[in-house]
């Protein structure tokens, strides 16, 4: 099950993600974050301290949203990823796609 709260911080807005990012996951956060993502202002930060899983069409996602957010600039990070996670994002150098400064490792 994938669930998603939001913060307010300082301006920004800060995304914690809950349960595997995958097909399911995406159409969630499609139909539901991206209006929130859309009517807010600053950084967006996602929160990856719960998120065990990555599948393909959820990096898919991470690279719509994070180019999405670049056009406008806005400025996107992806922190707190789990070593599982991490590897996955390794090995297809997505902070490379990205940039450093969006995937923190």
């Amino acid at each position: 099950m994938f669930n998603f709260t939001l913060q307010n911080e300082a301006g920004n807005l800060v995304i914690n993600l809950q349960g595997d990012l995958d097909i399911e996951a995406t159409e969630i956060i499609e139909e539901e974050l991206m209006v929130e993502i859309q009517n807010s202002t600053g950084e967006v930060e996602l929160n990856f301290q719960n998120i065990d899983f990555v599948d393909s069409s959820g990096i898919g996602l991470l690279i719509s949203l994070t180019t999405s957010l670049k056009e406008t600039n806005r400025r996107p990070t992806i922190t707190n990823i789990s070593e599982d996670v991490k590897m996955v994002f390794t090995l297809l150098q997505l902070d490379e796609i990205l940039g450093r400064d969006v995937v923190l490792l």
